[in-house]
């Protein structure tokens, strides 16, 4: 027979038990309605997005989104509309034979023939779809929060318009340093680089100069002829709203928080807005166990392994054959076992001690005990998983961000970087055996991997912790700039610089005019007195 405190006991975990159930069941009703659009199909991308909407579904809310990449199993809570078939950016919208071309582009054709063409052109791709159209003329729905992508894709941000919502910008890239003045503040062009130079935060007079110049022109060019044309397309595609439509500056403007794909010590230290956020690293997991055949080549490693990859969008089977040659015959010198991310598994002359995928889990290969050496492209995601895994890396940057990426690695001392055009199979096996044999390589990034998982909380919960107190305070205007409502002259305050121009030169013409008529009165008194 129970006691009387055994039953007290089981009846206050029955009621727990119901409270629980009660405010999880609460918590689902109450769930915000979210409006997430991704229309950019870059499967990096949606690593961080995806991450983000799971998140938000397991707290209850309910997402309703445009994307390239729906989910393998329905969620009761998740409407998706999705963009059918991915558009290929590579092949139609990249005015370059090869991405290996990349290498030594300048900024301008980097903008106006990659990423302008990219970003208008996947948009407009979107639009075409007539599952997104019908959903944006037709759909009714009531929404809480805009979440868009914040990668050239600025004609979506309508959707705040039509829904009256405030917005949550997930910036994939990073920092883009366009996203200064548009939260309200100057950029530091002293000793930010522009995302898309080979600098380092301490820069060379010339260098501070050039990024002076880079960067201005990027925003003279992003408001002069790319804005435009997205405002030509959100025009064109949202003409069915009653009214005039806003300015896609203006809505730019009302964006409350940018989620920032960055965290120190892999970004350039500069001053921020509460409402740029930096959460990069929340797509990484804790490493699970590797398909059979993979974990057992690399368990069988005992003098380690490299592993190798170029990311999503670069395909190592796209490289030069004189390049490809090279880095096979060194393979094929090393001990190490080689592990690599290459699309063409019938590669012929390979290597026994070299295995290749098409596809690889990346992640959970970096976690593992045995991988010595990461040869990367230099691409945010991926160095971020190789400073979170601890795993020094050889970098060979090819375009945007990868060449700042690899000088803060190199600068950090946990990377050394190839200038991939001068890859030779001296400098290739240097490299490796720099990062293999120098131990200060694997204690550098170890100390840096520290750096970057010291966090007050994981970086999903910041980022979802921003969304919902952005919902709850219906778009947060505490946390916006004033210096958003000022005209650019006077947010660089330039108008004042103007009036202290103009009571210098009154000042010194008044007493230029007051020494004159003093020596004019002089000279008149002494012929006078002669």
């Amino acid at each position: 027979m129970k006691r009387p405190n055994d039953v007290a006991w089981t009846t206050f975990q029955h009621l727990l038990a119901v409270v629980c159930f009660l405010t999880a069941c609460l918590q689902t009703s109450f769930g915000a309605r979210i409006l997430s659009v991704n229309v950019f199909p870059g499967r990096s991308h949606w690593m961080m997005i995806g991450s983000i909407l799971e998140e938000l579904l397991d707290r209850g809310h309910e997402v309703t989104v445009i994307t390239n990449y729906p989910r393998k199993k329905a969620h009761p809570n998740l409407t998706e509309i999705t963009i059918d078939p991915i558009y290929d950016f590579w092949g139609k919208s990249v005015k370059v034979d090869s991405l290996y071309d990349l290498t030594e582009i300048s900024i301008h054709r980097m903008l106006m023939d990659f990423l302008y063409p990219l970003g208008l052109q996947t948009a407009e791709y979107a639009y075409t779809r007539d599952n997104v159209m019908d959903f944006l003329r037709n759909d009714q729905s009531q929404f809480d929060l805009l979440l868009a992508e914040q990668f050239y894709q600025e004609s979506f941000l309508m959707l705040a318009h039509k829904y009256k919502v405030p917005i949550v910008s997930i910036g994939t890239f990073g920092f883009a340093q366009y996203m200064g003045p548009m939260m309200g503040l100057m950029n530091a062009w002293s000793h930010v680089p522009h995302e898309f130079l080979p600098f380092t935060d301490h820069m060379s007079l010339y260098q501070r100069a050039y990024n002076m110049f880079v960067s201005s022109y990027e925003l003279l060019l992003r408001s002069w002829y790319y804005l435009p044309e997205q405002q030509a397309m959100a025009d064109k595609y949202f003409s069915f709203l009653p009214g005039p439509l806003p300015r896609l500056s203006d809505l730019e403007r009302q964006v409350s928080v940018i989620l920032l794909n960055s965290y120190p010590p892999l970004t350039s230290t500069r001053a921020k807005v509460p409402g740029l956020v930096q959460v990069g690293g929340l797509h990484i997991k804790e490493p699970k166990r590797l398909p059979d055949d993979l974990q057992t080549f690399i368990d069988g490693a005992k003098d380690g392994v490299i592993y190798f990859s170029l990311g999503t969008n670069l395909r190592s089977a796209d490289m030069p054959p004189e390049k490809l040659a090279v880095i096979l015959k060194v393979f094929s010198s090393m001990k190490q076992r080689v592990v690599w991310k290459f699309e063409d598994e019938g590669i012929k002359n390979l290597p026994p001690n070299v295995l290749v995928r098409s596809w690889l889990p990346q992640s959970d290969i970096l976690g593992h005990r045995n991988v010595k050496v990461f040869i990367t492209h230099g691409g945010l995601l991926g160095t971020q998983e190789g400073v979170h895994r601890a795993v020094p890396m050889v970098g060979i940057p090819i375009y945007c961000d990868q060449h700042l990426n690899m000088n803060k690695a190199t600068l950090g001392g946990y990377a050394v970087k190839l200038y991939f055009p001068n890859i030779t199979e001296e400098s290739f096996r240097w490299a490796l055996e720099e990062i293999l044999y120098n131990p200060n390589y694997k204690a550098n990034v170890q100390k840096v991997s520290q750096i970057f998982r010291d966090r007050p909380v994981s970086a999903l919960d910041e980022a979802v912790y921003w969304i919902e107190y952005v919902i709850r305070y219906k778009g947060a205007p505490q946390m916006r700039s004033a210096g958003l409502d000022l005209p650019w002259i006077s947010f660089a305050l330039l108008d004042v610089i103007g009036l202290i121009a103009i009571v210098l030169l009154g000042g010194m013409f008044l007493l230029r005019r007051t020494v004159c008529n003093l020596l004019k009165g002089k000279r008149q008194r002494k012929q006078k007195n002669e």
